[in-house]
């Protein structure tokens, strides 16, 4: 340690108000200016510690875990190898021996190591904050389909009522047309009846948009590490039912990239042929074998087959799952 003599009083607290005002930079940026200021205090700390002994550099934790709250890999790395370098000019400049030595590697080790494991820890818990999200739509979806067979068993007995009425007024029309006009009121009446119960059950049902779904995918994917070719030939061919459909598929098909298919690379990309809409969902992971659809694959199969289209999951040709979505286009 320098002779207290060496630096003034009043230079110590500029040192550290910068020192403070480095942090505070730090701690509201994530980009460039989050790497340069936490590299600034710890020069900072660095000079202080030189001067008032090596136990200041202990007050780089605060910067170090800052650090690991950088948006870029590379600002972390180039980080660490900045602190890193400055720890071996303390180290060098205060010939430290025995126990003091050992301490500041210590110290020197873990505050190396905070950033890492801080990167990793948000992006664990950004990952699961995605997978609840997904987990909460899967289960909304659920209560759609949950409608679906509601409006198939409701409003399927009701129009059935309706044709038999309509039947009846077809053969009472010449020969009673008073009671015809009485069939064709009822007919209205049902008809009406039939029209309120569709609002009522449809009124929690909501449109997705497939393009819309394809950005929220990527996004999803990339912040799960995962690098991701996106090619959207997508065309407004499609009912608004059918988009919905297709666009919840895929959300399934992510969700099991996600949670069981380890994959680096996951390539997407719309097409159309032979008046067949398909969409390709392809992985780099460890393959179908080792997946486990379960219910998921069951519900895409389903929605698919509703709307006379198909789901095929497969092995693809260069490792990995390759998931196909097709449908009939009616034009």
């Amino acid at each position: 340690m320098l002779s207290d003599s060496d630096l003034h009083n009043g230079v110590k607290l500029i040192l550290l108000l910068s020192i403070i005002c480095s942090y505070y930079i730090a701690l509201w940026n994530k980009d460039w200016r989050l790497l340069c200021a936490v590299l600034a205090g710890y020069f900072l700390l660095i000079i202080l510690s030189l001067y008032e002994g090596s136990v200041i550099i202990t007050f780089g934790f605060l910067f170090a875990d800052l650090l690991g709250r950088a948006k870029s890999k590379l600002h972390i790395g180039l980080g660490i190898v900045g602190v890193a370098s400055l720890f071996l000019l303390i180290l060098w400049k205060e010939q430290l021996s025995g126990i003091d030595f050992a301490v500041l590697v210590a110290f020197m080790i873990i505050q190396l190591a905070l950033p890492i494991l801080r990167y990793f820890l948000l992006k664990t818990t950004n990952l699961q904050t995605k997978l609840n999200e997904v987990n909460k739509q899967l289960v909304q979806q659920e209560e759609r389909q949950r409608i679906a067979r509601d409006l198939h068993d409701t409003i399927g007995h009701t129009l059935t009522m309706i044709k038999l009425k309509t039947e009846l007024a077809s053969k009472l029309v010449e020969p009673e047309q008073t009671k015809v006009k009485g069939e064709l009121n009822d007919i209205l009446a049902t008809t009406r009846t039939a029209m309120k119960q569709v609002r009522e059950l449809v009124t929690d049902m909501k449109f997705v948009s497939l393009e819309s779904e394809l950005e929220h995918t990527q996004e999803l994917l990339k912040s799960a590490g995962i690098i991701v070719h996106y090619n959207n030939n997508f065309q407004q061919l499609l009912s608004s039912v059918e988009e919905t459909m297709i666009s919840l598929c895929l959300r399934e098909a992510t969700t099991n990239i996600l949670r069981h298919s380890q994959a680096k690379r996951c390539e997407i990309h719309t097409s159309i042929n032979d008046r067949l809409f398909c969409v390709h969902i392809k992985d780099d992971g460890i393959g179908i074998e080792m997946k486990k659809f379960g219910n998921g694959l069951v519900s895409m199969k389903e929605r698919m087959n509703s709307l006379q289209g198909d789901v095929f999951i497969d092995g693809a040709p260069s490792g990995g799952t390759l998931v196909t979505i097709t449908l009939p286009i009616h034009l």
